[in-house]
């Protein structure tokens, strides 16, 4: 009783000294959402209904949309695919999506108002996640736990290496697009020189169960946990800590500086920031309806989010 008690003074104190926020801005998308990224002034939102919207989140509109043909599923209905990935860079975007057979994936580029595809379920790419390294090559996570270097031009690997026998859960690249960090359920995290594919770096220790998010900025990686813990770990060192949850945490995100980590860290999907240095909580964000599934930081104060349902937020810590 005694302990238990001790465990709920700490929570209330953590709570006194965050500020309890609620989002600036909701905006309703076409579909649920599977993907978010943040490119200049743009939010880039791929969806369950087949569609890329970018969100121009300064003038608060809709600026461009990108629908994908359907898909016919295994009981030969034709339906709208979902987009698991996606990016854009110099004026070319790129979506990830599903091929309605036997879980592999179609791949596709769009520039100037044209949509090629890249790959289909012909050629048996069980990809779940894609990211520009630069405008002629895409960086792909395998659900095997699998990373690739797929290059536009030739529609060929350049690369492809197998991190573990764990399936693959998530990665991160860091901002000059130079290594990324991937994660997989048995909790380690292998950190990947892009233009080779070796393996830079292992982190290990802080997760011991599926890591389901990453974030990488400033040499520095957050790892959201299956297993209840908050991992921020320096990528250099290897070294690390974690913040225990209360429950299951499905996404986190690091400010551009690294001076602030967000995390999911309850059953209401609030988000915790935290001060990443002292492990201070300094404000929960409330009002997400659903598990979430990407945070994302623009600066310091302002971060975006979404969850499994058609309403990404706008938040502000001041």
């Amino acid at each position: 009783m005694k302990k238990i008690f001790i465990v709920l003074f700490l929570n209330l104190a953590c709570l006194q000294g965050a500020s309890l926020l609620s989002p600036v801005l909701e905006i309703g998308v076409n579909g649920t959402t599977k993907d978010m990224v943040l490119y200049g002034n743009s939010l880039l939102i791929g969806t369950d209904n087949g569609v890329l919207q970018v969100y121009d989140y300064e003038s608060r509109v809709f600026t461009k949309t990108i629908t994908l043909p359907e898909v016919q599923d295994f009981m030969g209905d034709m339906i709208a695919p979902r987009v698991y990935s996606i990016d854009q860079i110099e004026g070319r975007y790129l979506l990830l999506s599903d091929s309605g057979k036997g879980g592999y994936a179609n791949l596709w580029v769009h520039e100037n108002n044209v949509t090629t595809q890249l790959f289909s379920s012909v050629d048996k790419k069980a990809a779940i996640k894609a990211r520009f390294i630069n405008k002629d090559q895409i960086l792909l996570g395998y659900l095997s736990n699998e990373a690739a270097l797929f290059d536009i031009k030739s529609k060929e690997e350049v690369y492809r290496i197998q991190l573990s026998e764990s399936k693959f859960s998530d990665f991160a690249l860091n901002e000059a697009k130079t290594q990324a960090v991937y994660s997989c359920e048995s909790g380690v995290l292998n950190i990947i020189d892009t233009a080779t594919g070796k393996v830079i770096k292992v982190l290990k220790g802080l997760n011991l169960d599926n890591v389901y998010k990453v974030d990488f900025k400033q040499g520095i990686v957050s790892a959201a946990g299956q297993d209840r813990r908050a991992s921020v770990y320096d990528a250099l060192t290897g070294k690390g800590e974690y913040i225990e949850a209360s429950f299951l945490i499905y996404a986190t995100g690091l400010s551009p500086s690294t001076k602030r980590v967000a995390f999911a860290m309850d059953e209401k999907n609030n988000i915790s920031i935290y001060i990443r240095s002292t492990k201070v909580k300094i404000a929960e964000l409330q009002g997400q309806k659903s598990t979430l599934n990407n945070i994302i930081f623009k600066d310091e104060n302002t971060l975006f989010s979404s969850s499994d349902d058609e309403t990404v937020m706008m938040w502000r810590l001041k």
